[in-house]
Formats: structure tokens, C-alpha cells, sequence
């Protein structure tokens, strides 16, 4: 069967991809998620929250800058960066709220949404909510 959404191209300099909330502009996108419900154990483990920024940025083809950042915050939260080139990504976790945000800016041409896949499979999340919008 045909996907129920196919992306058509830009009929006017400035179109906005009704999809991805992007720009036919936009050299960058930029994507937040709120992961909701997820288990307070996998909020607190910081080396499984690294090891998915990595896991992550290889999804979306991106190529990183160096190893993650990770800090473990008093409380249980995590806050973790991984730079790439030309982009990063970034999520914070809030144990006490079951709660994870999710941040990646990157080339519009990546296909940073697999980035995301990789959190929402692992993490098990029940619910999750993500904006996409274009920058630069």
C-alpha cells in the first residue's frame, strides 16, 4: 500500500515540510521530546543514557565530535551532550518525574528522527511528545 504521508517539494521558496515543521530554507532542524512514564532506573543510569547518545548519533548518520559528556546530578538525574560535526545532542532526565528531554540540532539533511527511535525502543516511555522546527 502507499504511505499515508509523502513529502512533496517545495512549490515557493520559504514552504514549510507539514511533516517535520521544517523550512524548505532551513540548513538546520532543530528536534525537543518529552519521554513521559519512563522507569526511574533507567533515568538514574547514566552509562546507559551515554552509551545511547553514541547509539543514537550513529542511527542518524551523524559523525561525533569526541565521547559524551555525562553528569550524574544530585537527586538521580542525568544530563548528558555528545557533540557532533555540525550539531549536537543532548538529553536531560528527571527521575522524580519519570521524565526525559530529548534535544538534537543538526543538518536538516540528516535523518535525525532516528535519532529519537533510538530512546523511544530502548527507554520504555508511556508517552512521548516531540516538536521539529527549522533553524538557521
Amino acid at each position: 500500500p502507499a504511505p499515508r504521508h509523502q513529502r512533496q517539494p517545495p512549490v515557493a521558496a520559504r514552504d514549510v515540510d507539514v511533516l517535520t515543521g521544517v523550512d524548505s530554507e532551513s540548513p538546520h532542524a532543530h528536534l525537543t521530546a518529552e519521554l513521559r512514564g519512563v522507569p526511574i532506573e533507567q533515568l538514574s543510569d547514566a552509562a546507559l543514557l551515554g552509551g545511547l547518545l553514541i547509539a543514537a548519533a550513529n542511527a542518524g548518520g551523524f559523525s561525533p565530535s569526541g565521547v559524551p559528556t555525562v553528569h550524574s546530578r544530585p537527586g538521580g538525574g542525568v544530563s548528558a551532550m555528545l557533540l557532533l560535526d555540525g550539531a549536537h545532542l543532548t538529553v536531560h532526565s528527571f527521575p522524580a518525574r519519570q521524565t526525559l528531554l530529548f534535544d538534537v540540532l543538526a543538518p536538516a539533511s540528516h535523518d535525525f528522527r532516528k535519532a529519537l527511535e533510538v530512546f523511544a525502543r530502548r527507554l520504555t516511555a508511556r508517552e512521548a511528545r516531540n516538536d521539529t522546527r527549522g533553524r538557521g
